[in-house]
């Protein structure tokens, strides 16, 4: 039996040192907007269709019971990536405002299927990508 439709993904989780250092990233920079924001965890919507979570690096590392079930533990370490999709037109506004906050791109890429890439990291050193659509993957 063939696994249900997968619509999208809800949320992406990135492991953090210091909470306010990376809000003052998301929320300064990317331009992201707190959805909720605790002594654990950050919530930021993206583009109105999903969810990035920023956690306290070793602050999930046991069961956390809600009124609604149990959140089995999570962590991570390392530099971990993740893409933000933007269109085309946008590229050059963004390659200008990740220079107007000193936020130096590591990286380029054009694609065969005619997007485009910036690669950045967070103050975390986690590899950030804004990458235009489409022409980066079949479909996207």
């Amino acid at each position: 039996m063939p696994a249900p439709a997968l619509l999208r993904i809800l949320e992406t989780a990135l492991y953090v040192s210091d909470l306010d250092r990376a809000a003052a990233f998301y929320e300064g920079v990317m331009g992201l907007s707190c959805l909720h924001a605790d002594d654990r965890m950050r919530a930021y919507q993206v583009n109105g269709v999903s969810v990035l979570l920023l956690f306290l690096r070793g602050a999930t590392t046991q069961p956390v019971q809600t009124g609604g079930g149990l959140i089995p533990p999570h962590d991570a370490t390392g530099q971990i990536h993740m893409a933000f999709a933007i269109t085309a037109e946008t590229l050059p506004s963004w390659r200008d405002h990740l220079a107007q906050h000193d936020v130096p791109i590591e990286g380029t890429s054009d694609w065969r299927r005619g997007g485009h890439s910036l690669y950045f990291r967070d103050p975390d050193g986690n590899l950030l990508e804004v990458a235009t659509l489409p022409g980066l993957w079949q479909g996207f």
